[in-house]
């Protein structure tokens, strides 16, 4: 999730490299400068090719694995997007299924389809108790059968499907053995076929070592894209490339020029206009990373970006394997070489150009010199139509537009057309009929609705084991703890009096007087509720998973009820003939009037919440009444024991709660797991896709009824 700054250093290439050229190569960690100028095209490219067998040399590397049937898929998945999987398209909780079809569906229709998909079960809901990557995926809806049915059904939709390495997992359960060793084998139970490693610069060779001995040889994909590492390219076979779009001229991949058959999936995750990382993904002929909803904030890609992605995909799959070509030839020299940049990729009698215009303006008239031989035809596939090329001797001069900051794609061949190409230039004549700059470049903001909460019936006095709160006008200020996203729209939540989900919020509101439970549900309340309603959840993943025989162990009585998902929270509610509390509600009942940041006062006092437990077990909550650290109105362990559930967000892609209080569990050794919020002007928000996987050893809830006004 973090990814590697890219700067610039000046590399002096010794022996072959300097003596073949003279030229100094500039890269930064992930990619290559162009050359400064075109006249420097032929010393650039001869150290280019001298630096490449110098470095393939020095680590005496082995490419047999990009020979392996089993990853030859990876060569040509040019689209990926990195899917949450609590997004709503999905999974369907009331039907209980994963809707791949209508996941799929909907890329289909707005770019395209997808080569390959990186599952996220994870973060940022990992930490919320000791459950680790491994048992984050199998708490995943319907637990490892239905994970494996869901996989099959990307493969017969002919798509790949990674899930993630979190190797600063360190503070969770202990899987008692190494991740290389754990991950593999359960990528083998369902059936996976790879892996991307999570802010690694490299995956390490025992992952792949342990996935081919358990059956199932994995493609690994780092996230930080080998960066300043060449020597693990072998299996490696894929990386994310988090690049610099900057430079007028496009950089060139550093492992897609060591490795052709290598794929990178560039990345730019808050980026609103993709254009450039497009246009790189292109020129490099490579693939992109096409994630929108990131981490539950939703970004996505502009009706502009999302066709140029289309298009340039529908050339990439056309044409894989020149793609893939060893005597790639990155800025082959242009007519209009000012503005617009090409690679040439010649396999086979065939050569493929990729090109980009970095301009503003159309590019017209003549693009491209070739030598020419008797019987080569040319093709805009761009455009879908054959070019007619103007000779002059042996040399072919070939003329076409391209629109501003758009692409082009010219193949040339002598002999029998390839199969592909008719069905491609129909399809792009189709799609470039409508230029690129037709389509919008707005980023839709996703507007969320809050689930409105049943009135109770009032009460006129306090029930019993509940506390009045008056009416009052409270200033509501609050933050969300969200890790990333800075504070850019549609980070954290909408509130009903805002025009969109942003990260801080104030607002002064009414408050009808209400009763609020003084302390939180108890197991041994719960009990009561399951003795006499005989609840039985419809999705029973994770129900009450401490208790056993039906009953918590002993000693629990007083501690509060966890392992309790909104679903069964809410059902609780209405049958005590209460409801859960809206945010604010449980904020003034926690802060009062006078803006205090703990419910005892403004100043940090230990004494009055539980030991933090950094273990890496997750070890009973305390008792409700154990620590003195009442709010103004007398409301108890409203911090540091167990989170509690309060109100529920929506939008088209997300469902959230949101949690209050923080709990007593905090696994160490990362910045990555799900944070606290004490404080109590501070909200966590938990991403929520199906009760089973929502339950949480940390996570408890107590209720309100309303009073009489």
């Amino acid at each position: 999730m973090k990814h590697a700054t890219a700067f610039f250093v000046m590399v002096s290439l010794s022996g072959f490299a300097t003596a073949q050229s003279g030229y100094q190569l500039e890269f930064n960690d992930q990619q290559i400068a162009a050359p400064k100028s075109p006249t420097d095209f032929p010393a650039w490219l001869a150290a280019m090719k001298a630096w490449r067998t110098q470095q393939l040399a020095e680590f005496h590397y082995d490419g047999s694995n990009y020979d392996r049937p089993e990853f030859k898929w990876a060569q040509s998945s040019f689209v990926q997007p990195q899917m949450m999987i609590e997004d709503r398209y999905f999974y369907d909780p009331k039907s209980r299924t994963y809707t791949v079809k209508r996941y799929l569906d909907d890329l289909k229709k707005r770019y395209g389809g997808i080569d390959a998909v990186l599952i996220w079960p994870t973060y940022p809901n990992i930490g919320i108790d000791d459950r680790n990557t491994d048992d984050m995926f199998r708490s995943m809806p319907g637990g490892i059968p239905a994970i494996k049915k869901m996989v099959s059904d990307f493969h017969r939709n002919g798509v790949k499907v990674l899930f993630p390495i979190h190797p600063w997992d360190v503070g969770t359960r202990d899987p008692k053995a190494t991740w290389g060793e754990v991950l593999p084998a359960t990528m083998a139970e369902i059936g996976a076929d790879g892996m991307n490693g999570d802010t690694m610069l490299a995956v390490t060779k025992d992952f792949f070592d342990n996935s081919v001995k358990d059956g199932n040889p994995l493609v690994y994909q780092p996230e930080i894209g080998l960066a300043k590492t060449n020597d693990q390219l072998g299996w490696n076979t894929m990386d994310w490339g988090y690049w610099d779009y900057g430079p007028r001229p496009p950089m060139v991949s550093r492992t897609k020029w060591l490795e052709p058959r290598h794929m990178v999936n560039v990345c730019d995750r808050w980026s609103t206009d993709k254009n450039d990382l497009v246009q790189y993904a292109f020129f490099n002929g490579v693939g992109v990373e096409t994630w929108e909803n990131v981490w539950g904030i939703w970004n996505q890609m502009t009706d502009r970006d999302s066709e140029s992605v289309r298009r340039i995909a529908t050339i990439e799959r056309a044409f894989p394997d020149l793609l893939t070509s060893p005597d790639w030839e990155p800025h082959t020299p242009m007519l209009q070489s000012n503005n617009v940049f090409a690679s040439k990729w010649p396999r086979g009698g065939a050569t493929l150009w990729t090109i980009v215009n970095r301009s503003g303006l159309e590019a017209q008239g003549d693009e491209i010199w070739a030598p020419y031989e008797a019987g080569t035809r040319y093709f805009d596939l761009w455009n879908g139509v054959e070019l007619q090329p103007r000779i002059q001797g042996q040399t072919a001069t070939l003329s076409f537009p391209i629109e501003p900051h758009g692409f082009g794609a010219v193949l040339a061949f002598k002999g029998k057309a390839p199969a592909i190409l008719g069905r491609v230039c129909a399809a792009m004549k189709e799609l470039s009929a409508r230029p690129l700059d037709g389509f919008s470049k707005a980023n839709p903001v996703l507007y969320q609705t809050i689930t409105p909460l049943k009135p109770t019936k009032a009460a006129s006095s306090a029930p019993e084991g509940m506390v009045q709160i008056p009416a009052a006008q409270f200033d509501f200020v609050m933050k969300g703890i969200e890790i990333e996203g800075e504070d850019r729209v549609g980070v954290d939540v909408q509130y009903p009096w805002e025009k969109e989900p942003r990260r801080s919020h104030r607002h002064t509101l009414a408050v009808p007087s209400f009763y609020i439970d003084k302390y939180p549900v108890t197991n041994e309340q719960f009990k009561a509720f399951m003795n006499s309603s005989h609840y039985k959840p419809a999705d029973g993943q994770n129900f009450l998973r401490d208790w056993k025989d039906g009953t918590y162990p002993d000693g629990w009585a007083r501690k509060p009820v966890t392992w309790v998902s909104l679903e069964d929270a809410r059902a609780y509610a209405a049958w005590a003939g209460k409801r859960l509390p809206h945010e604010w509600e449980w904020q003034y009942a926690a802060e009062g009037t006078d803006g205090r940041t703990y419910p005892w006062g403004s100043t940090w006092d230990p004494s009055k919440v539980p030991a933090p437990d950094k273990e890496r077990s997750l070890t009973p909550a305390s008792d409700v009444d154990a620590f003195q650290g009442g709010s103004p109105f007398g409301v108890m362990d409203l911090v540091g024991d167990v989170w509690q559930w309060t109100d529920e967000y929506t939008d088209e892609h997300t469902r959230a709660a949101i949690l209050r209080g923080g709990s007593h569990y905090q696994p160490q050794g990362s910045m990555w797991y799900f944070p606290q919020a004490y404080r109590l002007d501070q909200h966590g928000k938990y991403l929520l896709i199906a009760p089973g996987k929502d339950r949480a050893g940390t996570i408890g809830f107590r209720c309100v009824v309303d009073a009489w006004p």
